[in-house]
């Protein structure tokens, strides 16, 4: 199973969104999400966040929460666990950043973007300022087949 890390940084009530562009051959091709990534060997879900907000965007964090898991599961994908954050701390210049652009998106335009329908779900529990969670989604190619907060009953999705 693949471990990584996903950020939304938070500022004038934007959080800074990720247009995953710039590979072709990316689960997360086209979508818009929050910034982070893989671990790298000996690192804790706080200093892979640490790196990858860095690199990803210039900024350097100064205050994080660690909000969450998410377990994405995929036909034809490995499988995954997300360890979610939030910042609202962060200092440094701003840079480009090669998996795609970077953007300031009010909070309340982020569900008119395309995202994953699982974010959809864990975006709106990160604004209601939810306790801690664990979310499970899993996916037949790109929609969401089904999927349980902090292991309860399943939820059917349907088109």
């Amino acid at each position: 199973m693949l471990v990584t890390t996903l950020c939304y940084l938070e500022r004038d009530g934007c959080w800074l969104m990720l247009h995953r562009t710039a590979k072709e051959q990316d689960v997360n091709k086209g979508k818009w999400i929050g910034v982070g990534g893989k671990f790298e060997p000996g690192e804790s879900p706080e200093d892979c966040i640490r790196r990858e907000v860095l690199e990803e965007t210039g900024y350097r964090l100064t205050s994080w929460r660690f909000r969450g898991v998410v377990t994405f599961l995929s036909e034809g994908w490995e499988e995954e666990l997300i360890c979610l954050f939030t910042a609202d701390g962060f200092e440094g210049e701003p840079h480009g950043c090669g998996e795609g652009e970077l953007r300031w998106v009010p909070k309340e335009e982020v569900f008119g973007l395309n995202l994953w329908e699982g974010d959809r779900i864990f975006l709106r529990y990160l604004l209601e300022d939810g306790p801690f969670f664990s979310l499970t989604l899993r996916y037949k190619g790109d929609a969401l087949a089904e999927w349980s907060l902090n292991g309860g009953e399943k939820n059917a999705c349907t088109d």
